[in-house]
């Protein structure tokens, strides 16, 4: 017997094809109208291949934009290749999916993050935060209605 069904390691998984889906459209046919991206990754990541003054500058995490110059956008079953302009300066760069941490499209108000157990640490501090505020607001539970009460 099965210890149980990983639905966070399958959405996570669910979540990348998603990515990788996008990402594959864009390399065939371009940004349509006025999407962008903004992808936010861990430079710590096994396999991510970054310039080592952008690592320097990035020890952690980096956010990269995907909007008017982007060239070679390569997209494989473990992550893409691209290059991006840093100050008039083509940069090639590699990321792993699994080291993507946030993949936002604000011309449609889309968004994705993904959470590791740190990241549960700090949320469990935000989420008491939230709930001091979310107290003030009346709660009201949900009406349960029995579908009985809609048959003749």
């Amino acid at each position: 017997m099965s210890q149980g069904i990983d639905y966070g390691n399958l959405m996570h998984s669910a979540m990348r094809g998603l990515i990788k889906k996008v990402l594959t459209d864009v390399s065939e046919t371009g940004l349509p109208g006025a999407h962008h991206f903004f992808i936010t990754f861990d430079t710590r990541e096994d396999g991510v291949d970054i310039a080592d003054w952008l690592r320097e500058r990035y020890p952690e995490e980096m956010t990269i934009v995907m909007q008017h110059w982007f060239e070679n956008l390569e997209v494989g079953e473990t992550g893409f290749a691209i290059t991006l302009n840093f100050g008039d300066a083509p940069e090639p760069l590699y990321i792993p999916y699994a080291a993507i941490k946030t993949f936002v499209d604000p011309s449609v108000e889309f968004g994705l993050r993904f959470e590791s157990p740190e990241d549960d640490m700090d949320d469990d501090h935000i989420a008491e935060e939230t709930i001091e505020v979310e107290e003030e607001e009346p709660h009201h539970d949900a009406d349960v209605v029995s579908l009985d009460s809609f048959r003749k």
